[in-house]
């Protein structure tokens, strides 16, 4: 039903009834139906065109999404291949440990230890593709775990290893005077214990094992370590130096001629130190030489090992037990 309208006429005092113009109301009408057939044109052309780039584009989309899994699964597929790979390093570390030290590098709880799971990524719980994605960053941070954890038992066993090293370097065990510079077979040697004193007489404690050569002779380093101390006398010892080797040995070279080092110095496994000599109390040329082990004196021959066989070794510490008159 339509509405009537009504004006005020200021002459008459009254409302007048608006008459519609014919014209007005087909031009309304006109434009009406013309914006609707326009809308509607541009509406058709417009989606016609947009709705199948919307098809394309999720058919773009769904073949990116296999292909994503398709290369997902290829992730997974070389990280277990790393795994495989990083799990034998770490047998062979845990070998290696174990033969070097006599304990395992790690507990295996730990190496094996888990990590978080689906709620780690709580944020891919929309995702179509959650679980795969989970898989795969799961099996990422796995493997970044024990590559950290196998870096660091690498880092363990090669500072074990230098302190091995260190300590084997250090330790005596080369004889003082080398092989071919002694003046006499190792038979006579005059090994520690008690032995006739060549000058006194009489039975006294040998501390060390006298090596025989001419004067002159060098006498090496048995060890990596620092000159102690050097010392001068006319009695005793006469020129005499002690090396600390650390890790509770010490060394003492005895009756030299010259000196080579001076206190403080570092010195190497097989250095010249000195020149074998007849100062203090002695009877001729030749190097006294002691080890001691925490503050005590304990036999040399376990610790002249380089250049022997086993037989040669097992004849060396027959003879050097002999009760023989000592050079000193």
């Amino acid at each position: 039903m339509s509405k009537e309208q009504f004006v005020f006429n200021p002459d008459t005092l009254q409302y007048d009834k608006v008459k519609k113009s014919v014209s007005k109301t087909l031009l309304k009408a006109t434009a009406f139906l013309l914006i609707s057939a326009i809308t509607g044109y541009l509406s058709f052309n417009y989606l016609g065109t947009f709705i199948p780039e919307i098809k394309l584009k999720e058919q773009q989309l769904s073949q990116e999404l296999e292909q994503m899994k398709v290369k997902f699964n290829l992730v997974n597929e070389r990280m277990a291949t790393l795994n495989s790979v990083l799990e034998n390093i770490h047998q062979r570390n845990s070998n290696i440990h174990e033969i070097l030290f006599g304990t395992k590098p790690m507990d295996d709880n730990v190496w094996n230890g888990g990590i978080g799971g689906h709620r780690q990524y709580d944020e891919l719980i929309d995702y179509d593709t959650k679980d795969l994605l989970v898989s795969t960053l799961n099996n990422a941070d796995g493997l970044s775990r024990k590559l950290s954890l196998q870096s660091m038992a690498l880092d363990k066993l090669e500072t074990m290893t230098l302190e091995r090293e260190s300590r084997l370097s250090s330790t005596p065990s080369i004889k003082p005077v080398r092989q071919d510079k002694l003046a006499r077979k190792i038979n006579y040697l005059s090994g520690f214990g008690m032995r006739m004193h060549p000058i006194h007489k009489i039975l006294k404690f040998h501390k060390g094992i006298d090596f025989t050569a001419p004067e002159g002779t060098e006498i090496q380093a048995t060890g990596d370590g620092v000159v102690e101390r050097v010392e001068n006398k006319s009695t005793g010892y006469g020129l005499s130096i002690k090396i600390n080797h650390g890790y509770g040995y010490e060394t003492l070279y005895a009756h030299m001629h010259k000196i080579l080092v001076k206190e403080g110095q570092e010195v190497k496994k097989g250095e010249v130190i000195g020149l074998i000599g007849d100062t203090g109390t002695s009877t001729a040329p030749h190097l006294h030489y002691e080890v001691h082990y925490k503050g005590k004196a304990v036999n040399p021959i376990q610790y002249v090992l380089d250049g022997l066989s086993p037989e040669e070794y097992s004849q060396l510490v027959e003879k050097a037990a002999e009760s023989n008159k000592s050079l000193d």
